[in-house]
């Protein structure tokens, strides 16, 4: 009786790994079903386009909020204080690596412990993020990392890789985060809201130190969750080109 139990049971076990297996592998599907071909004259990592990273726009923030309809579903995330890199992913392995000046970095981030080197996504698959060293000044957190891309000898396991976009996804932001984490990458603590007036709160809160000071970080960032509304900015030549924009102050 009590092996007819034991036997039960690690069938049971057998079945619920199968089942959760297959529920991530579904999960997984979906993202390959939400990537987009990159455009070849804007792909980054091609060596004769020698492109730099997106610079994230900041200043006058009530602008670009003005620019939104009142009931925009916005995600707040912390503005991390490092070196903004992309990382490319060809057959679910770690490719190719570029800094935001387009310099390959690819040794040097082969050698970080905490960015997966295999992904279970097979596509062409790029994500951006940010090398930071927890427990830092903001400022010395950017100093650290520049000087390790550098190839100037710092503690290395101390640096970490924070992702927050899948470059050719075309997935709203809150799912791209979560997606992320499925895929073995950090990402970082957010807050979402649907309405604009509500970013006021998150930035009295950020500078009361209340939220991401588990981060270097010299601000928050706004982002509109809404994946196409992102890429029907990122393609426009109105004055309302931003779908991100960061606050210092």
């Amino acid at each position: 009786m009590g092996s007819m139990i034991n036997e039960n049971f690690r069938k049971f076990q057998q079945d619920y790994r199968y089942r959760d297996a297959m529920k991530k592998d579904r999960t997984l599907l979906k993202l390959e079903r939400n990537l987009i071909r990159i455009n070849p004259e804007r792909n980054y990592f091609s060596p004769t386009n020698n492109l730099n990273l997106p610079e994230l726009s900041k200043g006058d923030y009530k602008s670009f909020l003005r620019g939104l309809l009142k009931k925009t579903r916005l995600c707040i995330e912390p503005k991390i204080k490092g070196s903004s890199i992309a990382i490319q992913y060809i057959e679910g392995k770690l490719f190719k690596a570029i800094s935001k000046k387009g310099i390959d970095v690819t040794v040097k981030i082969k050698e970080l412990r905490n960015i997966p080197k295999n992904i279970p996504i097979k596509q062409d698959f790029q994500v951006r993020g940010e090398l930071y060293v927890p427990n830092q000044t903001s400022e010395l957190s950017r100093i650290i990392v520049n000087k390790y891309l550098l190839g100037e000898k710092v503690i290395d396991n101390k640096i970490l890789f924070c992702s927050f976009q899948i470059i050719n996804g075309k997935i709203n932001q809150y799912e791209t985060l979560n997606f992320l984490k499925k895929c073995g990458f950090s990402s970082p603590n957010y807050y979402t809201t649907n309405f604009i007036s509500q970013v006021e709160f998150y930035r009295k809160e950020w500078l009361k130190d209340r939220i991401f000071s588990n981060y270097p970080n010299d601000g928050i960032v706004i982002k509109i969750n809404s994946r196409k509304l992102q890429l029907i900015r990122e393609k426009s030549f109105s004055s309302f080109k931003d779908w991100q924009y960061a606050i210092q102050n």
